[in-house]
C-alpha cells in the first residue's frame, strides 16, 4: 500500500487545498514531481502542508501574462482551470535554506473560488468529482497503444542521442509509463496543460505521441535551412 492509497473517493479529499502555480510543470496521478523549493512563500506552504494533510495542488499560470506575474511575490495571476494535487511523499533540507521534496500525485482538481487567505502563498477551493477516475490506479490502462509509444520514444531518443533504462520501461505499467513522460516531455506550458486535461490515458498517450511526431517533423533534414 502506498501513501496515496489512503485516497479511495473524492470525499477523501479537502475542499480547499495550498497551490503552487508554475508554468510548465504538470503532476498526474501516482507520478512523482521532485520540487526544490526556496522561496519564502512556498517554504512557508510546504512547512504547513507537513503540519497538516501534506498535500500540494500543482496548477500553471494560465496565459503568458500570467506566467510572468507569477513570478512576482505580489502578483495573483489566473491559473489554468485544472491542476494536479500531490503528497508530499519524501522530504529533505539542504544546507543553503532550501527544501527538496517529492509529491506523489493522487487526482486532478477543478480550481474554483480563491480564498482570501493570510498566507503568503495561495488557497483555493477545488473539486474533484470530474476526476474520480483518477483514484483508481491503473484505470484503463489496457487501452493503451504502447507499442505505438515506445516506437516514437525510440525514434525521438536516437534523432537526439539519448539514452533510456530500457528495462525499467519494460516493466513500468502502461500508467506510469504514459505519465511518467509526460511529466518529463520538453514540451511548452500549453502543451503540458492540454496532457494534463486529456479525458482518458489513452488520450493523453495519442497527443504525447502526436507532440512527439511534431517535434520530430520540425527536426527532419528536409525541414532544415542553411544560413
Amino acid at each position: 500500500m502506498t501513501f496515496t492509497d489512503q485516497y479511495r473517493s473524492t470525499e477523501d479529499l479537502p475542499g480547499a487545498i495550498p497551490v503552487f502555480p508554475l508554468a510548465g510543470a504538470i503532476l498526474l496521478p501516482r507520478g512523482q514531481l521532485p520540487l526544490n523549493i526556496f522561496e519564502p512563500r512556498y517554504l512557508k506552504m510546504v512547512d504547513d502542508a507537513l503540519r497538516g494533510e501534506r498535500i500540494i495542488g500543482m496548477v500553471q499560470p494560465d496565459g503568458e501574462a500570467a506566467i510572468l506575474a507569477s513570478q512576482m511575490p505580489d502578483r495573483s495571476p489566473p491559473l489554468c482551470g485544472v491542476g494536479c494535487a500531490g503528497r508530499i511523499t519524501s522530504f529533505a533540507e539542504t544546507g543553503d535554506g532550501r527544501v527538496v521534496i517529492t509529491l506523489t500525485g493522487i487526482s486532478r482538481f477543478r480550481t474554483g473560488t480563491e480564498l482570501t487567505a493570510m498566507t503568503p502563498y495561495r488557497q483555493c477551493e477545488v473539486s474533484w468529482d470530474e476526476f474520480a477516475d483518477d483514484l483508481i490506479a491503473g484505470h484503463e490502462q489496457d487501452a493503451v497503444s504502447r507499442e505505438k509509444l515506445l516506437e516514437i520514444l525510440k525514434e525521438y531518443l536516437d534523432t537526439h542521442g539519448l539514452q533510456a533504462d530500457w528495462r525499467a520501461i519494460k516493466l513500468s505499467s502502461n500508467e506510469t509509463l504514459v505519465n511518467s513522460l509526460c511529466t518529463i516531455s520538453p514540451y511548452g506550458p500549453r502543451e503540458k496543460q492540454a496532457l494534463l486535461e486529456a479525458k482518458t490515458l489513452e488520450d493523453r498517450n495519442q497527443m504525447l505521441i502526436a507532440l512527439t511526431e511534431q517535434a520530430l517533423r520540425e527536426l527532419s533534414p528536409g525541414d532544415a535551412t542553411v544560413q
